[in-house]
């Protein structure tokens, strides 16, 4: 501890954090770096594996509500009408008076002060493996020796070179997105809605298969870090509150026996978004790209009851974004599908980043939409977009989504009892909205169906506002209630959408009961971009964790796994002693 006292926090982070590696996987990106570093790599959390198989699937999720019912459309229509009359915009089929409304327009180039754009020309991505340089030499100077004058060789030559071509394997991250839809690819999505993407599409053993790879391509070609030099290097996990015991512990085994790191240990997304903004009490609110997760930590501990999980994200404003303009003819006469072409919901969420905002009147802008058709150049579509103020308030009102449904794991996932986070005889105090112990650890995203019909509600079908009220209210107590209302952090990418604190504040005091003495709603500011908040938090918990008491080495992992009573037993990060948090805030 007198080390903590003398040294600067950047001493400390660079000496102490080149060797431990920070990640932090949610369900659209992964967030990987060295702790010493300001910011990680955020990197599409997906992967496509080159495929045989036909007829073949350019996705391997299955939808279930690919088209939403007739209930759910007259929801949505009911939840715009509702929000443009507090926006002060005509309703959905009402036709905008020519000077009734003040227009806002953007400018034609999309300028927004607080997103970086980059605008380079699309290509789709090569899936041929590329030949290594000195066969790439030894051809080119066979083909300058032999050069032939007859033209039909020469063709003959080039097509013998064209089918002699392999195909790469797989394809990480955003290149996987920019695959063709006509080229013999399946993209994965490993996590999907906060849990592990398992279904009888979806093997667990190719769920975590994929995992690795991508983890692994990562480490080689971000990082730089071989297997063979792994042992050396210690993992942080930053793990959302969605995730459930068994994906824990597949976690852990996935970073301590496939991919060789020497040691490591778990840490909470919301606590460590308090550690990474210097914090030591906050009402943290996650809005991940499909999932919005809250907790409320109190000096540096987690607050069980209080997690709270909403079925929507950053996602689901694109997708709403793009029924909007649909809806109001103001979208391009062009094939768009974010299912069977990923590279459409990428360029959703950057029109949704530069565009959208929350605020009164009517808020248009002149935009350029692309079309990806298979094979062809990239097509551009300058249109006028409108009501560019209503998805992000879907937030607050969520029917206007219509979050997207996928088919359940097996029963088999569910029969697992060793717990991750409590010792057995403390089951009876583990977290009510977490853990399930009829089916041992529920996931949301398949609570619709019959078979999970008893178990517990986990997910809140309301919206942001009431879910943080509530979140706050159930902590039960006053005092630190007012604290907590006056001290909500935002995370996740969401977070930077313009006007999201304002319309927050007021909707989080409006759903306060009129018999609870709270007057006051504040949220506070980022010290960073909330996107990376919980990874520098896992970041500052690692490398200020002198004691190491919750770390499990390689070898006590993969011989005892969770050993009852043995010091190496994961701890849940709800009990972490707050040393560093005294340190923070010296």
């Amino acid at each position: 501890m007198d080390y903590l006292k003398t040294a600067l926090p950047s001493q400390i982070m660079s000496e102490r954090g080149s060797n431990l590696v920070v990640i932090n996987p949610g369900s659209a990106n992964v967030r990987i770096g060295l702790a010493s570093q300001d910011t990680p790599f955020n990197i599409p959390h997906c992967i496509a594996r080159h495929t045989k198989q036909v007829p073949r699937r350019n996705v391997q999720d299955q939808m279930l509500n690919s088209q939403i019912t007739t209930a759910q459309h007259m929801e949505r229509e009911k939840a715009y009408d509702v929000i443009a009359s507090i926006l002060k915009i005509p309703f959905l089929d009402e036709e905008a008076p020519s000077n009734a409304f003040p227009r806002k327009m953007g400018r034609v180039d999309g300028h927004n002060p607080h997103i970086i754009r980059k605008d380079l020309p699309f290509s789709w991505t090569n899936v041929y493996e590329v030949a290594s340089m000195s066969s790439a030499l030894e051809t080119s100077s066979k083909d300058v020796t032999s050069e032939s004058l007859d033209p039909k060789e020469d063709t003959d030559s080039k097509e013998l070179r064209l089918s002699e071509r392999k195909f790469r394997e797989f394809i990480c991250g955003e290149e996987a997105l920019r695959i063709s839809p006509a080229e013999p690819y399946c993209l994965n999505r490993p996590i999907r809605r906060g849990h592990l993407n398992i279904s009888q599409h979806y093997s667990m053993q190719q769920v975590l298969e994929d995992l690795h790879t991508i983890w692994d391509w990562i480490l080689v070609e971000k990082l730089h870090i071989p297997r063979n030099e792994r042992n050396m290097y210690s993992a942080v996990l930053v793990l959302p509150e969605t995730f459930d015991n068994r994906e824990i512990k597949e976690m852990l085994s996935l970073v301590l026996q496939g991919l060789c790191f020497g040691s490591a240990v778990v840490h909470q997304e919301g606590l460590a978004a308090v550690f990474g903004n210097g914090l030591s009490t906050a009402c943290v609110v996650n809005i991940g790209a499909q999932v919005t997760s809250l907790i409320c930590i109190e000096d540096g501990g987690a607050l069980p009851t209080t997690v709270k999980t909403l079925p929507f994200g950053g996602e689901d404003i694109s997708r709403c974004l793009l029924w909007t303009q649909r809806h109001h003819q103001t979208w391009p006469q062009i094939r768009t599908d974010i299912l069977t072409k990923p590279i459409d919901l990428l360029m959703l969420n950057q029109l949704k980043e530069t565009y959208c905002e929350i605020k009164e009147g009517e808020h248009e802008a002149v935009a350029v939409v692309h079309s990806y058709e298979d094979r062809a150049p990239a097509g551009s579509h300058k249109t006028r977009l409108t009501a560019l103020n209503v998805p992000p308030m879907g937030l607050f009102y969520p029917t206007l989504l219509v979050p997207d449904v996928y088919p359940p794991p097996p029963r088999t996932w569910f029969n697992d009892y060793e717990d991750m986070l409590e010792e057995p005889w403390h089951m009876e105090y583990t977290r009510p909205d977490t853990f399930y112990p009829n089916v041992g650890g529920g996931i949301p995203m398949w609570e619709s169906y019959p078979i999970f019909a008893s178990k517990p509600k986990r997910e809140e079908k309301v919206g942001l506002a009431e879910a943080i009220s509530n979140c706050i209210l159930s902590t039960g107590r006053i005092d630190i209630q007012r604290k907590l209302f006056c001290s909500i952090q935002l995370t996740g990418g969401v977070a930077l959408t313009n006007g999201l604190v304002s319309a927050l504040e007021e909707r989080v005091l409006h759903a306060i009961p009129p018999n609870e003495a709270i007057d006051t709603v504040e949220v506070l500011q980022s010290r960073m971009n909330p996107t990376f908040v919980p990874w520098k938090g896992g970041a500052i918990l690692g490398v200020l964790d002198l004691g190491r008491d919750a770390w499990i080495n390689r070898e006590d992992w993969i011989q005892n796994g969770i050993h009852v009573g043995s010091n190496r037993k994961y701890k849940d990060s709800y009990y972490i002693q707050a040393q560093a948090m005294c340190y923070l805030n010296s």
